[in-house]
């Protein structure tokens, strides 16, 4: 993150959804959303009871309190992997587990269908910089941290600020790589005081029982998303502002006089025009100040974006024209992708450069940009075809996943057929169902746009049709339907 640069937080609280929008240099850089119905199990703790031991699997059906009984497989036992990394005969499922035993889990897949939730024993804990594992005292470094002196100095550091009577071990996350001192040592503080507090309650919990699960998007933001250049905290909720508050002055109290209630008339999210923008991020066109715009288009296996210049003639010259709108649209592009949360393969079509200056100009303003982005990146020089290709980590699904569905009228096509194309299928239609019925009329039900042009520029040939089949054709609006849609009704 680069320093400097203040951010404001804004939380849009109502019963069946939380939104979040970060803002930077006055603008919406990311958006987060979580709805009611979409909090899954993943991550939660739980007390269990054994319900069955299933020898022959090396399975087990785990009682936690659901409507369906959770699975858990001899693999995904804490013992189990103990033994296979250190070359050891492995113990059996039965020898391990009987019918009645109490046992803690965690849950590392939702139900789906008919199949229960599916379980661990290795137990868990992700904060913002580092994951807690409390059976495990091995000290491990993400593979992303490639310079050996930071892997070294973290793995010292972490060693350090772990005490002496802890018996668990951490993982360092990329971010880590990163983040002062201080963080890392407040997101320890934060995870030994959460298994604590877990153990505590395991003691008093009944069978099968809760013991944790992942924090609410609000609760996460103040984990994972707020730092030193945090200015405010803004939500429109006084009851969950308070529960923010309380949260954080036990885990993370440096930053809870930052967390305000906002109580003005005007809403939140009009504030920094957040509702304008998540209704530009699902667009497919992205315009930039200069006159120049983006086209993004996202597919299963990648996403595409092309710069283009439209209406910028500004600079002196073609070529300064052409460098100074890469030079924006390459700004543009990193905040889309925080903004839209675009993740996987990403190719950018630049506008082409000769000047070899001018490209590695704009390569390094977008690796500048990108920095900012809390999201691990990576990213190519221009290739032999003058392409950028990057990727960008899978963390969440994309806005437009989120909030959209696909098209009932073109199916995602993007495209639908004109009205003349759909007018020319049903002629079609009708001279098929001629040569095999005999009815006394041919109606055609269909859009108001493809019936308008049957009645005008379509006229002749349907009149031309309805002299060769020996038939009337008669029309009739379905307000209902969409362009596409049509019926041929035989009376």
């Amino acid at each position: 993150m680069e320093t400097g640069l203040t951010e404001d937080i804004l939380i849009n609280i109502t019963p069946f959804e939380t939104r979040v929008a970060l803002i930077s240099q006055g603008e919406v850089q990311e958006l987060h959303l979580e709805r009611a119905f979409q909090r899954g199990l993943v991550g939660s703790i739980r007390l269990g009871k054994v319900s069955r031991v299933l020898p022959g699997i090396q399975s087990a059906f785990i009682d936690i309190g659901l409507e369906k009984a959770a699975f858990i497989h001899i693999a995904d036992m804490r013992q189990n992997r103990l033994e296979r990394t250190s070359g050891l005969k492995q113990t059996p499922i039965e020898k391990l587990l009987f019918e009645g035993q109490t046992i803690m889990v965690q849950v590392i897949k939702d139900p789906l269908g008919n199949k229960g939730a599916r379980l661990s024993t290795q137990i868990s804990l992700a904060g913002r910089l580092l994951v807690y594992l409390p059976h495990d005292r091995h000290i491990g470094i993400s593979q992303r941290i490639e310079s050996e002196a930071d892997r070294m100095r973290l793995r010292d550091l972490v060693m350090d600020l772990l005490p002496q009577d802890e018996i668990g071990g951490f993982i360092v996350r990329t971010l880590a790589e990163s983040a002062p001192d201080d963080e890392i040592a407040a997101d320890i503080n934060y995870l030994l005081h959460l298994w604590r507090n877990i153990q505590t309650k395991a003691k008093q919990s009944p069978v099968p029982g809760l013991l944790y699960e992942d924090l609410p998007l609000s609760l996460r933001v103040l984990r994972d998303m707020v730092h030193s250049h945090t200015h405010q905290i803004l939500v429109d909720s006084r009851q969950e502002s308070e529960q923010m508050r309380q949260w954080s002055s036990v885990y993370s109290p440096t930053i809870t006089d930052r967390i305000k209630h906002y109580s003005a008339e005007r809403a939140l999210f009009d504030l920094a025009n957040v509702e304008e923008e998540i209704k530009r991020a699902l667009a497919r066109r992205v315009s930039l100040k200069s006159g120049g715009y983006l086209v993004i288009d996202q597919t299963e296996a990648l996403t595409t974006i092309d710069v283009n210049t439209g209406g910028f003639v500004g600079g002196r010259n073609f070529d300064d024209t052409i460098f100074r709108t890469n030079l924006e649209a390459a700004h543009a592009i990193a905040r889309q992708l925080r903004l839209r949360n675009l993740g996987g393969i990403i190719v950018i079509d630049f506008i082409d450069m000769t000047d070899l200056e001018h490209r590695q100009a704009v390569l390094d303003a977008l690796r500048r940009s990108v920095e900012q982005d809390r999201t691990r990146t990576s990213m190519s020089d221009f290739s032999a075809l003058g392409l950028v290709e990057m990727t960008r980590k899978r963390t969440r699904d994309a806005l437009v996943n989120l909030l959209c569905e696909t098209c009932p009228t073109c199916d995602s096509r993007g495209r639908i057929l004109t009205t003349r194309s759909v007018c020319y299928e049903i002629l079609r239609e009708i001279l098929r169902e001629a040569r095999q019925f005999n009815p006394k009329e041919f109606r055609i039900l269909a859009s108001n746009d493809v019936v308008d042009m049957f009645l005008e520029e379509e006229s002749q040939h349907l009149a031309m049709l309805g002299d060769f089949i020996g038939k009337p054709i008669s029309l009739e609006v379905s307000y209902e339907y969409n362009q596409e849609q049509y019926d041929i009704v035989l009376l």
